[in-house]
């Protein structure tokens, strides 16, 4: 899936040392680059694993129950706030309180999940679409 350009150069030298004696000196060096192709599909998939990380950190303080004051988790939630609200609407929330703390079950965040994954798998699919297939000779 993923192709690397490598480019390796050889040389050879040979020498006379001041004592006479034949000295040969071999070097090799590779280059390895990878294609245009091969960064993009992995900078969308850094991009999707960033967003499921933060969903799904979302989706474990709401079902917790954490602290709405504290300052990592507002963070959390406006950052993540905007990309699960097209799903808020799929289920209802179910909430449980246990004196001062209310623990929120949201699966509309795990669909999120799933739903932005498979977004991600298309895009990469589209960009891999014309890569020339290998053809086995059976």
């Amino acid at each position: 899936m993923n192709e690397i350009n490598q480019r390796e150069v050889n040389t050879k030298k040979t020498g006379v040392s001041p004592d006479g004696t034949i000295v040969q000196e071999r070097t090799r060096s590779t280059d390895s680059q990878a294609s245009l192709k091969s960064t993009l599909v992995n900078v969308i998939w850094y991009i999707y694993g960033l967003v499921a990380i933060m969903l799904v950190t979302r989706f474990i303080l709401k079902l917790t129950g954490a602290n709405g004051n504290s300052g990592f988790v507002q963070a959390v939630y406006s950052i993540t706030d905007i990309l699960s609200k097209p799903f808020d609407a799929i289920f209802g929330v179910a909430t449980a309180s246990n004196g001062k703390f209310t623990s929120v079950f949201e699966p509309s965040i795990l669909v999120a999940v799933v739903v932005y994954g498979l977004i991600a798998w298309g895009i990469v699919k589209l960009i891999d679409i014309n890569k020339p297939r290998d053809i086995v000779a059976a």
